[in-house]
């Protein structure tokens, strides 16, 4: 049975586990969503899987549900991490909603030369991760890491999570997308600013045995458009899309 609302949760779930609201998320189920003692609702921690539960006390500050049984065992995502240069707000909460949705394991927002916004608030994106893996029915919700200076990330990477990095100048000219005979396993995809990278940088990744340039067509993408894509790509050649 599908179930109108679906909550993430930071508590156990399990038959009979009886699941606090906060203030917040009272407000959410009764008073945004309208839900009442006695309907259900799916919850999920990223932890225990997804479970059936019915609203045994709402209120305006608080509430409580009841777990019943389990609706979807526990995944997990693809060993993929999303490496971007923040744009925008509007434009970074989309690119941190649809990395979700595609199956990011990890996402990092990472300062390049050439990144225009170095500020972004993680407990405001780890929330659109949040309310993206209710949406998108994923039973786990990846982690929003703190920014990083692309350089410092590269000096501590550990070389078996190799890189696929969005290289701009293959746009005109090239042929094919640079992901034929790349093997599968731990990957990050990395994207640049609006403005690219700078020659430092991309002369730095290409010098790197984990780290891959590859190609998102003939034109030059947005930022927000090019994660969308990289990420498409990568499920289709080495994610579980095959």
């Amino acid at each position: 049975m599908s179930l109108k609302l679906r909550l993430y949760v930071d508590h156990p779930l399990g038959a009979g586990q009886t699941v606090p609201l906060d203030r917040d998320q009272a407000h959410y189920v009764f008073g945004v969503m309208r839900t009442e003692a006695g309907q259900q609702v799916a919850l999920f921690n990223g932890r225990d899987g997804e479970w059936r539960a019915e609203v045994t006390l709402a209120g305006k500050r608080g509430g409580v549900l009841t777990c019943f049984d389990q609706t979807r065992p526990q995944g997990a995502p693809p060993d993929v991490w999303l490496l971007f240069a923040p744009v925008k707000k509007a434009n970074t909460d989309f690119i941190v909603e649809k990395a979700v949705e595609l199956g990011a394991a990890r996402i990092v927002p990472v300062a390049t030369d050439y990144t225009n916004s170095e500020r972004i608030r993680i407990d405001r994106q780890q929330a659109h991760a949040r309310e993206a893996a209710e949406q998108c029915e994923a039973t786990w919700v990846p982690e929003v890491a703190e920014l990083a200076k692309l350089g410092p990330l590269l000096d501590g990477w550990d070389p078996a999570r190799r890189i696929a990095f969005c290289d701009e100048t293959l746009a005109d000219g090239a042929t094919g997308l640079g992901l034929d005979g790349l093997e599968p396993g731990p990957w990050a995809v990395l994207i640049g600013p609006e403005g690219g990278f700078s020659e430092a940088e991309r002369s730095r990744l290409r010098g790197l045995d984990f780290a891959h340039p590859i190609r998102l067509g003939p034109r030059i993408l947005r930022a927000e458009t090019a994660a969308v894509a990289a990420l498409t790509l990568w499920q289709a050649h080495l994610g579980d899309w095959r």
